[in-house]
């Protein structure tokens, strides 16, 4: 999934980064609510990290306008406001998770791919086409009952072809979904994690390309 991470303090919007980048999410970092609106603005991400008490922009008022501008990402607000008081407020604005610091991060991570199965169209949690299963809590991936290793972007290229149930999913969109902000849009990259994916998923091929359009599993 494409994730971005709203975290002033640099330590922990790093280490937040990192271990999300682990669980194969692209991710992209603002440290304050003004950079987070206008990434929000450009890019199509499935979950929004966003820390409560931001410079510049307010997170609350981020998470309104994200609302008032009916962005699909699903939020997942983080704050050191523990009391009930402070979460029904960010619940009632629009946030859909909410989790106070200090946190553990594989609890975060967890929360993170609940929110990217509640996307519109909501995802199953288990992924299932022509044979192949692909699970994102526990990161393993089968082809008729055969265990396939990947890399994290071969996993996450996976998971976005599946996900599309069929249809044809360009070299773009796997760019948008798979790596984060920095990646050089005139790269090959999508096109030679598709060719290691192939050869790693095995015969019979079973990744499509659908010549001048994209990428789909039939």
């Amino acid at each position: 999934m494409r994730v971005l991470v709203v975290e002033d303090e640099p330590m922990l919007a790093d280490a937040i980064a990192e271990w999300l980048r682990e669980e194969t999410h692209a991710v992209d970092l603002a440290h304050d609510g003004e950079a987070a609106l206008e990434r929000i603005a450009v890019n199509d991400y499935d979950v929004v990290v966003l820390d409560r008490d931001l410079p510049r922009v307010h997170g609350d008022e981020v998470c309104r306008e994200m609302v008032a501008s009916e962005c699909d990402a699903r939020v997942l607000m983080l704050t050191a406001a523990a009391q009930l008081d402070d979460r029904v407020t960010g619940l009632s604005m629009g946030a859909d998770d909410y989790l106070t610091k200090p946190f553990a991060f594989p609890e975060l991570a967890a929360r993170v791919l609940a929110l990217g199965r509640r996307s519109r169209p909501a995802a199953p949690p288990v992924l299932r086409r022509a044979g192949i299963t692909l699970d994102p809590a526990r990161r393993e991936v089968f082809r008729n009952g055969r265990f396939v290793p990947l890399s994290k972007k071969e996993f996450a290229v996976l998971a976005e072809l599946l996900r599309a149930d069929g249809n044809v999913v360009s070299a773009e969109q796997l760019l948008e979904k798979a790596w984060d902000e920095n990646a050089d849009p005139f790269t090959g990259a999508v096109r030679l994690t598709i060719l290691k994916l192939r050869r790693k998923l095995a015969d019979p091929p079973v990744v499509e390309t659908v010549a001048g359009v994209g990428y789909r599993i039939a």
